[in-house]
């Protein structure tokens, strides 16, 4: 995705070659962390997701501080997931309703593919105001767990649409409800939210996605920045991209965005104690 905005004329705004350089690994920590520690320039930033915040939490690891270590530059908008099921579940049932009665009074797996993150969370939500007996199975990252999916190695778990979208749209598997407050645009027409369903506000949260930098970058350097990505969010081309991947676009400045980033940061920490989810490195 940051390879699609520097397309869409963020590298022309700034006048400036810009590089993509993935740093995977430590649940996004790795990548963050050095772009904390960098010096505030403008010349290394973070596009990121909610782990910013989540992963420090829920790992009990904090080599940055998730809010006051960066610059919170502009947030591009959110992501959704959604709970689906695969062959492991008889073809008959195709809604969550349906999905609820067919697994009482059996042992059930729901996947993850980030412990202690939002699907994470959600999966242990649904299991306990489904009352469903669930053991909770993690992957390191969605594609592997897509495949167990696929395999009928377990029972159903919470997928983003840029990974899974195909399988949802050719059948392979099938998507039952969704997290957050908006349906999925490319599934709106046939998946609820599960707030929608009567199931409680936890499911209201959702994360975001933005562009970020190292603490204390000087006025100059924002004045760059900032518009830069405002307005490239603004394209209706690159709108229309984004929204095949069933990215809700909905800009916010710096100090909207870093309210953002603190709520965010302070609801993890009750969802990731009330839910357990620490988890070891």
């Amino acid at each position: 995705m940051a390879r699609m905005l520097i397309d869409a004329g963020f590298q022309a705004a700034l006048g400036v070659p810009v590089v993509v350089d993935n740093r995977g690994g430590g649940s996004t920590m790795i990548g963050s962390e050095h772009v904390a520690k960098s010096p505030p320039d403008g010349h290394t930033l973070l596009f990121t997701i909610t782990t910013l915040v989540q992963a420090p939490i829920a790992l009990r690891q904090f080599p940055y501080r998730p809010v006051e270590d960066f610059t919170w530059i502009g947030r591009l908008g959110t992501g959704a997931i959604t709970f689906t099921v695969g062959p492991a579940v008889p073809p008959s049932v195709t809604t969550l309703a349906e999905f609820v009665t067919w697994g009482q009074g059996r042992q059930l797996a729901f996947g993850n593919y980030s412990s202690g993150s939002t699907p994470h969370a959600f999966a242990v939500m649904l299991a306990q105001e489904t009352k469903l007996n669930v053991t909770q199975v993690s992957y390191r990252g969605e594609a592997p767990m897509l495949q167990d999916l696929l395999g009928g190695q377990f029972h159903g778990g919470f997928h983003s649409t840029i990974v899974a979208g195909e399988m949802m749209r050719v059948g392979r598997v099938r998507p039952l409800a969704t997290g957050g407050l908006d349906r999925v645009p490319s599934l709106a027409d046939r998946v609820p939210t599960l707030r929608e369903l009567g199931y409680s506000r936890r499911f209201d949260f959702a994360g975001f996605i933005g562009l970020l930098g190292p603490a204390r970058l000087p006025p100059e350097v924002m004045t760059r920045l900032v518009p830069a990505f405002r307005d490239m969010l603004a394209q209706p081309e690159l709108r229309r991209k984004l929204s095949t991947q069933d990215i809700i676009v909905g800009y916010q400045d710096p100090e909207a965005f870093r309210e953002v980033g603190q709520r965010t940061f302070d609801q993890w920490k009750e969802i990731a104690e009330s839910l357990g989810l620490y988890v070891t490195a």
